[in-house]
């Protein structure tokens, strides 16, 4: 699908994944135990939505734009919360069309006492991405192949934490490699927590991903999906969605407030579907 970030920046599915990651990293910070968070696809870390890229697929103003539009119900804005002031901070910064990638959200959202591995393979995004976290001696940008990374950096020295894998999808098979190289990752660390990010384009494939997740060793897989359409047209991009891999255990409570109300401002078609239920359940 060609996912070059900068022109998908703040879109609907960064939301999504946005307020997952956000809801996680405030449950980790609950405890007073140092955990690290390692990101292996990480872009650039801050997005400019009046840029070139962000301007030519505007994809913004149906994602965050219209979710900033209107007043959330008052559980939804709660659970948004940290999230949201995560974008007023970098706003406050950075000018009003800033947008926080997933890397500026987990340093915000992270304490003096853990750590962050950010992974990045494009050389330019690379250099742009440590810009942006120099003087943060918590956080390392590393230049390297995602896939890489996902089997060098795991597990990390702290035994608790969170690894994003929000591939770009521009090759044919990546949902398969993504199947594949979580599972490798978890035979690694088992007790790690793992946000798996996908697209939603033809229904079927996606569907053939979560089989071969079901039928694997990885237990304790919750599935967070939404649509921005009906899903029935494999050309589009319909939605997105998340496997969260040993998810803390008030997530599926927070998604059951969250994806009623992002999904009313998100979505395009009133048939569009959204859900969170157990891939495979614990044990």
């Amino acid at each position: 699908m060609n996912y070059r970030h900068a022109f998908h920046a703040g879109n609907f599915a960064d939301v999504l994944k946005h307020a997952v990651l956000a809801r996680v990293l405030v449950h980790l910070a609950a405890k007073d135990a140092p955990f690290r968070v390692v990101d292996t696809h990480a872009g650039i870390g801050l997005y400019d939505l009046a840029s070139e890229e962000a301007g030519r697929t505007q994809e913004w103003r149906g994602g965050i734009g219209r979710l900033l539009e209107s007043p959330l119900p008052s559980d939804a804005a709660e659970l948004l919360r940290p999230f949201l002031d995560v974008i007023d901070d970098v706003r406050a910064l950075h000018g009003p069309l800033a947008y926080p990638g997933s890397p500026e959200i987990a340093r915000r959202l992270t304490r003096r006492q853990d750590r962050v591995t950010l992974v990045e393979k494009h050389p330019r995004d690379a250099e742009t991405l440590q810009a942006a976290m120099a003087g943060d001696r918590r956080v390392k940008v590393i230049a390297l192949d995602g896939w890489t990374a996902l089997n060098a950096y795991v597990p990390p020295v702290e035994k608790r934490g969170l690894v994003l894998v929000d591939p770009p999808f521009e090759e044919p098979g990546e949902l398969d490699r993504l199947a594949v190289a979580a599972t490798k990752a978890w035979t690694k660390w088992p007790t790690g927590t793992y946000l798996l990010w996908y697209p939603v384009k033809d229904r079927r494939e996606v569907a053939a991903f979560h089989e071969t997740v079901r039928a694997g060793p990885m237990r304790k897989v919750l599935r967070i999906e939404m649509l921005v359409t009906s899903g029935g047209d494999p050309r589009l991009f319909n939605g997105s969605g998340l496997l969260v891999v040993n998810p803390p255990w008030t997530l599926e409570r927070d998604m059951a407030v969250l994806l009623p109300a992002l999904s009313a401002r998100l979505r395009r078609e009133a048939a569009a579907p959204f859900r969170c239920d157990w891939l495979t359940p614990e044990g």
